[in-house]
């Protein structure tokens, strides 16, 4: 039977990237994100070359639409052996105490709530069968609070202690659990952070190569395709001339 994988935020940056990539794999893809008509576009385009994908329209913040969703996979499709938890979003980039409240519930309700959500709605399934694999998407930003990341670093320092905490919840069993911390990778991650300004997002890649959302999806399949007695803890990922959350060269 063939392994399957679920994604979070599946259908733009590093979500859509790890989708692509692991129907390579020959894994049966769950999709969801919030956006229907573009999860329908990827799940048309790669039916088309020959994976099998089902797809769950949702957002992660509310858990009620969460559990309805994973609640109604039946059959095959309801074995998960890989959970994406790629699902998050900065916002804004103001001083602490210039902050917006709405953005601050934003990417809490998202970047650790969601999480725990879909953590707690398909862990206990891998725990039942004795096998499975959580990745959650962090970030350097978790390492080390940067000028303006003030609540955003604070929610993916969270994804880190929470990532640990299961790992340790786990570690009589056979499921393994990794945290992917990207550095700067150009997808539509600073479009949102600037709430739609493009030309300011524009100059956050300026200077540098950043990675791409198929380098970080590389090492979300490496992770999950290890051999079973090797758990891939944790794994940072910068571009070359980016030494942390805060340092960068610029040419």
């Amino acid at each position: 039977m063939k392994k399957s994988v679920l994604i979070t935020g599946a259908t733009s940056g590093i979500g859509e990237a790890c989708a692509r990539r692991f129907a390579k794999e020959g894994y049966k893809l769950i999709l969801t994100a919030r956006r229907t008509e573009r999860l329908e576009s990827i799940k048309a385009e790669l039916e088309a070359e020959g994976a099998e994908v089902k797809t769950l329209v949702f957002d992660v913040r509310d858990a009620q639409a969460a559990k309805n969703a994973i609640e109604s996979l039946d059959g095959e499709w309801s074995v998960i052996d890989v959970l994406v938890n790629n699902a998050g979003l900065a916002l804004g980039l103001e001083k602490e105490y210039e902050g917006d409240a709405d953005d601050w519930n934003t990417m809490i309700d998202t970047n650790i709530k969601g999480l725990l959500t879909m953590t707690r709605l398909i862990v206990p399934a891998m725990v039942a069968r004795n096998e499975g694999h959580v990745i959650n998407i962090g970030s350097v930003a978790g390492d080390a609070a940067y000028a303006g990341g003030n609540v955003y670093c604070a929610t993916k320092a969270a994804v880190k202690t929470i990532t640990d905490g299961l790992r340790i919840d786990v570690a009589e069993t056979a499921v393994r659990v990794t945290n992917i911390k990207p550095g700067l990778v150009e997808t539509n991650f600073s479009n949102v952070r600037f709430h739609g300004d493009d030309k300011r997002a524009e100059k956050v890649y300026q200077g540098i190569t950043p990675l791409t959302g198929d380098d970080i999806a590389d090492v979300v399949v490496y992770a999950a395709s290890a051999p079973k007695h090797v758990q891939i803890a944790e794994v940072l990922v910068l571009a070359t001339h980016q030494a942390n959350g805060s340092v960068i060269y610029r040419k």
